[in-house]
Order: C-alpha cells, then sequence, then structure tokens
C-alpha cells in the first residue's frame, strides 16, 4: 500500500511499535483481539486497528505539501479536512482558510475567490454543485482534490445501480459532508434518497409498501430526496450504498430489511430479485470495517472502563463509541487534555451534543483495565498523550521504554 509523508508530530514512537509488531505477527488481519499494555497497576487494552486510515493520511500529505509547494498563494479548504480539531488547527496555524464550516454553512463567498487561489477538496469530497462553481472562477481542483478513494468507490457503485435504473438509497447521516456529497453525485445519475436510521428505512418501506399516502413522503424526508422523486414510480427499483463511516451492522440490516421489504411487495424469488432490488454488496472502507471489528474483539477483554479518543463531530469515531457503550462505562474524548485528573474527567456525549464532566471514572482497585481506541482521523500521538497521561495518575508503572522493548506474547500475539 501506498504510504504517506504525515507531519512527525502526529505519529507516536510506541504506538508505531505496536502496531508494527501486530502487522508482523498477523499480517492476513485474523487475529481481532487487543494488544495488552501491562504497566502494573494500570493495564491498557489497545485496539488491533486505529487511527489514521488511508484517506485521511492521503489527504493530510497533499495538503501539508500544498501549503509549503505554494508559498505566498492563498489556500483554502472547503470545509474541514478531516474530522480531526488538532489537525485542523494545524492546517489554520499554517495560513490556511476555510470556506464552509461543517455543515456547509458558508464562512466566505465563493465569488472573493479568483482563479489564482488554491481550494482543497476535503476527504469527504464534495457536490458536483459546488465543483461547478470552482470551475467555473477558473479553479483547477483536481490536482488538489483529497477525496477518500473509498467515497469514490460508493460513487462509483451508486453510477453502476444508476445505469441499470434503480434508485439509491443512502444509508448516511444527511448533513453530512460524506454523504451531501454522495447525495448530490447520486442524484445526477439516478432518483435517489438518505436515510438515517432503521426507523426511517421502516417509514420508507411504508410507501414501498403503500401503507402512506405518498404526499406524506414529501414532507416526511424534506431536504433528503432528488428533485423530480417520484413516490409511486422510484421506489419500484432500488438500491442501498452507505456513507463510509456508519456501523457495518446498521447498513447490512437496514439492506436487509429494504430487500425483504420489495420481495413482499411483489413476490420476489432469489431468482428474481434483482428485478427489483440492486445487489450492492457492502460499501463500508476498510479502515472502518477493521476499526469497527477490532472494538468487538476489545470488547471480550476484562476491563473496567474504554476511553476512545477522536473528533467530536467524526462519525466513523462516535460508531465506535456506541459499540463501547454497549459494554462498559465509555468516555468520549479529543485529548489528554479532558483527563483532568486521577478522579475526574471532562468527556463528550455524542447524543445530546454536550460535554459533561464525570467524577471518580477510575475505580480504586488495581489494576485497573482501560480499553482505548480512537478514530479514523485520530493522530497516533493523541493516543500516545492519553495513555502517558492515564500512567502517569500510577508511580509504581513500568515506562513507556520498557513497554515498548517487551516482545510479543507467544499465547496470541496479545500482549506487548
Amino acid at each position: 500500500m501506498k504510504t504517506f509523508d504525515v507531519p512527525v508530530n502526529y505519529r507516536s514512537p510506541l504506538i508505531s511499535a505496536i502496531k508494527k509488531k501486530r502487522k508482523e505477527s498477523d499480517r492476513m488481519k485474523k487475529d481481532f483481539a487487543p494488544t495488552l499494555l501491562d504497566f502494573g497497576p494500570v493495564q491498557i487494552y489497545l485496539a488491533r486497528h486505529f487511527g489514521f486510515c488511508y484517506g485521511v493520511e492521503n489527504a493530510i500529505d497533499i495538503a501539508f505539501k500544498t501549503v509549503e509547494e505554494n508559498k505566498g498563494k492563498r489556500i483554502f479548504l472547503l470545509s474541514e479536512m478531516i474530522h480531526n480539531p488538532q489537525v485542523n488547527a494545524d492546517l489554520k496555524a499554517a495560513g490556511v482558510e476555510f470556506l464552509q464550516d461543517t455543515k456547509g454553512k458558508q464562512l466566505m463567498p465563493f465569488e472573493q475567490l479568483t482563479a489564482d487561489d488554491i481550494v482543497l477538496i476535503p476527504a469527504f469530497g464534495t457536490t458536483l454543485e459546488i465543483e461547478s462553481k470552482l470551475k467555473a472562477i477558473g479553479i483547477a481542483t483536481e490536482k488538489y482534490d483529497t477525496t477518500c478513494p473509498f467515497v469514490e468507490k460508493v460513487w462509483n457503485r451508486s453510477e453502476v445501480i444508476a445505469k441499470n435504473e434503480y434508485t439509491i438509497v443512502i444509508h448516511g447521516k444527511p448533513k453530512h459532508e460524506e454523504t451531501r456529497a454522495t447525495f448530490s453525485h447520486a442524484a445526477a445519475n439516478a432518483p435517489s434518497v438518505v436515510v438515517t436510521d432503521m426507523k426511517e428505512a421502516q417509514e420508507l418501506a411504508k410507501y414501498i409498501l403503500g401503507e402512506k399516502p405518498v404526499a406524506q413522503f414529501y414532507e416526511e424526508f424534506k431536504g433528503q430526496y432528488s428533485e423530480g422523486f417520484d413516490v409511486a414510480n422510484h421506489l419500484q427499483r432500488i438500491g442501498v450504498v452507505n456513507q463510509t463511516t456508519m456501523l457495518a451492522s446498521d447498513t447490512q440490516a437496514i439492506a436487509d430489511f429494504l430487500k425483504e421489504t420489495m420481495i413482499k411487495k411483489y413476490g420476489l424469488s432469489e431468482a428474481t430479485i434483482k428485478d427489483h432490488f440492486a445487489d450492492t454488496r457492502d460499501t463500508l472502507c476498510y479502515a472502518t470495517n477493521d476499526n469497527q471489528t477490532a472494538v468487538i474483539g476489545m470488547l471480550d477483554a476484562p476491563a473496567d472502563l474504554a476511553i476512545v479518543v477522536g473528533g467530536y463531530n467524526s462519525s466513523n469515531t462516535s460508531h465506535l463509541v456506541e459499540l463501547c457503550e454497549e459494554k462498559l462505562p465509555t468516555y468520549f474524548i479529543n485529548s489528554d487534555e479532558k483527563i483532568l485528573s486521577k478522579e475526574t474527567i471532562l468527556h463528550y456525549n455524542f447524543h445530546n451534543h454536550t460535554e459533561l464532566v464525570t467524577e471518580q471514572y477510575l475505580p480504586t482497585k488495581e489494576p485497573v483495565k482501560i480499553l482505548i481506541t480512537s478514530g479514523a482521523s485520530c493522530p497516533d500521538a493523541l493516543v500516545e498523550s492519553v495513555i502517558k497521561k492515564l500512567v502517569g495518575f500510577y508511580p509504581n508503572s513500568k515506562t513507556i521504554e520498557e513497554i515498548t522493548a517487551s516482545p510479543l506474547s507467544p499465547e496470541g500475539g496479545t500482549k506487548a
């Protein structure tokens, strides 16, 4: 796989050493058990896969090279490069300006841009409408397009099923940059509609089955369907794709449910299912799959709590939190600074979008056992900082250097 030139301050000697050891001992990625970092009074179970993915490293590489190679030029980002506050702050510090916020609100009018300006397309991609606006100004975006190849894979899949006259159902968050971009590309080729979750998929099914009045659809799914969408005709043949960072199990459940809905509506068999339902297979990216599977594997470990590190507006990170919350107390933080002390932690509730303080989050017993993972846009250096902060609360702990030098355990390769 291609390697990227990512700023050294995002790297972590500890995490790099652990990932190298795990890769050498499990090249086929079949072992999703966590790595145990036994510091003595505190034991850290580190997920098998976490942190920067291919698409994120590619975007960061292009962005910082663009800054370095274009001194004196105005450089803009359409919105956040990725959903990580440190990376976006570093780009701003380097002189990069943002044109929009993450919800698409304009921060600077496109009319103020000139053909001499550089505009970076973020990893989430962008809409065809915005691409057209930039081209009309004379801005060439191809060289500075950091769209993740796995997002483009979804666009390509959508185009293929559109050619076969299927309507595209997108499982995603309607206001998320990636879903807005995917919807734009899908809608250019076929009727399209976004469903946020299973509840919305169930409501969509009622229109397919004729159980709800057609007129109600346009209010219920306002802002989530393409122009000219005809409920009576456009829900007869459908295919499901997704925002690449959604929970794999959720997307599969929605696709299976809508497939069963079409079978019920049209009395289909396995031989005739393609007449009304496209076989799109899973369109999650490999990193989303690996990170989610690694969390599921990590949750088998005996632990007192979980800490998930990443940007608060990161979709893939919030889904890792969601998985952990099903099993044990979970704290979602974006840096080690949120760990205020051994007694107090400031963490994010992504359900209601608020930060809250929890006291006595660490149990008084020893060893304390903590699960740790991070989102695909989180630098490994942040994870190491979190580990160091936690270990620092226990004076008799082993050092990072001792842990790094430890061989992998022969009992399944889960101890460092």
